[in-house]
């Protein structure tokens, strides 16, 4: 008898009670594993995630928790090979595994460098700049993203047992909140084989992730106000969640991604012998194919010009009748099995009631010639291309999502048709685009942005390195609205802050300032004996201010500039011209003079920490300088980010005024800056190191 999998709950593996679930192989029906979840304290398990993983990981600033995602990420890079081989059970081809396993890791380095590249060095992240909230600027806001002090609960489908996990874990781990995992029962098992390398890397603190294999008992029963759940799997499943009676009751956050009837769309433009036309049948076959068409973001719904549907009908029926379907561990093999015999029967079901408006292209749903398999024993089926010369006309190939290898070619008359006929689909995760005509594309991705979560525009230029129809790149946009839900949450760094608080903070500039640690204007300064440039990164606080001499600028310092950089233009040569200039009294000097003179001004010129200029953002200037404006400059330290073991990025604050005290540029300098202290030997800078310790 095949041993019940355990879950990983509140720091331990436990086994199940009772009779298990057998879970069989996709390829031959032998069973593969058990899985139980009976006994579970899930309260319990919530209480552990709350009370020690989520202080653990919300004592960790981004860039640790991120070093510690990719951390996590290298580790299980070198461990693929067991999963690869499990994968097979599920149905999966080689190239299946590179979309599932290597999808899911690569998500973890994506957040990973994201985080490091795009979060502060910090437990909490700021939305938005400072707001003046009063008259003298003595009261000012700001938004403050911090983490949420509850759990994320994911809910898993079976077609990704690996990437659905890491794609939603990385996100809620990266923002500081603990996850409580659950897999779909069918393929738990190979979810069960990367969680149990995750636990054994020892990277994550305790509590940060617990896994459930098998029901989930009365979870949800316990979930408060500071929980998010996070489902992905039918629309029928989905409702029965948001309409748990603790999720409406305590305002628990909420997010599906559900049925999507994705449309590919061939423009008017790329009829047959075009390369947007062979692009466009190849993609339908790739998504149909694919993980044997269980992908949220398959293409369901194929939409051609009438004039080319014949065309397209019979290009596709080639291509998939050259498709090798059979045993996913053969070389030979294109598509292997569904991941279950229950999920088979329900594309039968859904197939019988999408004939009823359909030609049956291509394929049978009760037959297919097998590669190295037994039908009676697996889980496969004929990849199915049906037909729709009438799609206005219909209703059910717009509402009902067969999750297989299927997909429904359409005709369409006019770009107009083609938009109604994709928005029927109620809102989807993605569509595609193919054509090569600027006008056409412009027209089809804004009249389907209202209903998509993702819009690829394929031609021939892009073709070799677009991702194509259904496959975005990592820690991209992954979801859409309507009956698609809300999964576009969970793409880039918004999945990041869904896990998070945005709360409007009001006080004095000083008072946000040491809160957020980014000076703002009219906080308070300090100095340093020894000008900010000779102090290393380290050393370096932030509010401290150089204010320096004063420097003329005269009309012989502008001919100057404007001789030796070329830069003739009329307002700072011309008088009677810059006159008649609206925004000029006369001749005035060049903006990148008065950056240049600034620079003189405030600029260290002895060798030290300061590595590099690295740019300039926000640039601004707000008001002329004349021949005969004395500037001066206000330089403070605003903020500090690490970036390198050698050294940490600086960001300044630079105020030019005038004799008047008027600003008369404005803008953020970016130097890199060298670490007093020598990096560790492992080659982390020092927010790095010992990442479990916290600050």
């Amino acid at each position: 008898m095949t041993a019940t999998m355990p879950s990983f709950a509140q720091g331990r593996w436990i086994a199940g009670d009772g009779e298990p679930t057998p879970l069989p192989s996709a390829i031959d029906g032998r069973t593969v594993a058990a899985a139980s979840s009976r006994g579970l304290d899930f309260a319990g398990m919530l209480a552990h995630a709350r009370r020690v993983g989520g202080p653990a990981l919300r004592a960790l600033t981004f860039h640790q928790r991120a070093a510690m995602l990719k951390a996590l990420a290298l580790y299980l890079n070198e461990r693929r090979e067991p999963l690869y081989a499990l994968s097979f059970e599920t149905g999966a081809t080689k190239r299946d595994h590179f979309f599932d396993i290597d999808g899911g890791i690569g998500a973890l380095f994506a957040y990973a460098s994201r985080g490091r590249r795009e979060l502060p060095d910090e437990r909490f992240a700021l939305d938005g700049a400072h707001e003046q909230l009063s008259k003298g600027g003595t009261f000012v806001g700001r938004h403050v993203m911090t983490p949420l002090r509850g759990v994320a609960v994911h809910i898993n489908a079976y077609n990704f047992p690996c990437w659905g996990m890491l794609e939603k874990l990385a996100p809620a781990l990266l923002a500081g909140v603990p996850a409580i995992v659950k897999p779909a029962t069918a393929t738990s098992y190979l979810t069960q084989a990367m969680f149990e390398m995750i636990v054994a890397s020892g990277i994550l603190p305790d509590g940060a992730v617990q896994l459930i294999v098998g029901g989930t008992g009365d979870l949800l029963d316990h979930l408060g106000g500071q929980d998010v759940v996070s489902f992905t799997g039918s629309l029928a499943t989905s409702l029965t969640l948001r309409d748990h009676p603790a999720l409406g009751r305590n305002a628990v956050r909420f997010v599906a991604e559900r049925d999507s009837l994705n449309a590919a769309v061939l423009g008017t433009d790329a009829g047959p012998g075009t390369p947007e036309f062979d692009l466009f049948i190849t993609e339908v076959m790739r998504e149909m194919t694919s993980k044997a068409g269980q992908k949220c973001t398959a293409i369901r719904r194929a939409l051609v010009p009438r004039a080319y549907y014949d065309a397209a009908a019979e290009a596709l029926q080639k291509k998939l009748g050259g498709v090798v379907v059979g045993d996913p561990r053969r070389d030979d093999v294109r598509m292997g099995a569904l991941a279950s015999m229950g999920q088979r029967d329900a594309v039968r079901a859904a197939v019988a009631i999408l004939r009823g408006e359909t030609e049956a292209i291509c394929g049978d749903p009760e037959h297919v010639e097998l590669r190295g398999a037994d039908a009676d024993l697996g889980a496969f089926l004929a990849p199915l291309l049906l037909g729709c010369e009438r799609p206005l006309r219909a209703t059910k190939i717009h509402e009902v999502e067969a999750f297989g290898p299927v997909s429904t070619l359409m005709a369409y008359d006019g770009i107009d048709e083609a938009i109604e006929l994709a928005a029927r689909g109620d809102g989807s995760l993605c569509a595609s685009v193919y054509t090569y005509d600027g006008d056409v594309a412009s027209e089809l991705i804004l009249g389907l942005g209202a209903y998509h979560g993702r819009i690829v525009a394929i031609d021939r230029d892009c073709a070799k390195e677009s991702t194509g129809h259904g496959s975005p790149l990592p820690g991209l946009v992954h979801g859409g609205p309507g009956r698609a839900g809300g999964g576009e949450e969970m793409g880039g760094l918004r999945g990041v802050f869904h896990y998070m608080q945005r709360t409007a903070v009001q006080g004095s500039p000083t008072r946000l300032a040491a809160l957020t640690h980014t000076w703002t204007r009219g906080a308070a300064e300090t100095k340093q004996d020894a000008h900010p440039f000779r102090r290393p990164y380290d050393d370096l606080a932030v509010g401290e201010t150089v204010h320096t001499a004063p420097r003329t600028i005269t009309l012989e310092d502008i001919e100057h500039f404007a001789a030796f950089t070329g830069d003739q233009f009329y307002a700072h040569m011309n008088e009677e011209a810059a006159r008649a200039n609206p925004f000029f009294p006369g001749r005035v000097a060049h903006g990148y003079l008065v950056l240049a003179f600034a620079a003189g001004l405030f600029v260290e010129p002895s060798p030290g920490p300061v590595l590099a200029n690295y740019g300039l953002d926000n640039l601004r200037f707000t008001k002329p300088v004349e021949p005969g404006d004395t500037i001066r400059v206000r330089l403070t330290v605003k903020s500090k980010t690490p970036r390198k073991p050698e050294y940490g990025e600086v960001r300044w604050d630079v105020e030019v005024t005038n004799q008047h005290d008027d600003i008369v540029a404005a803008y953020d300098l970016l130097t890199l800056n060298a670490y007093r202290s020598e990096p560790s030997s492992d080659g982390s800078s020092p927010s790095e190191l010992t990442v479990a310790q916290g600050r």
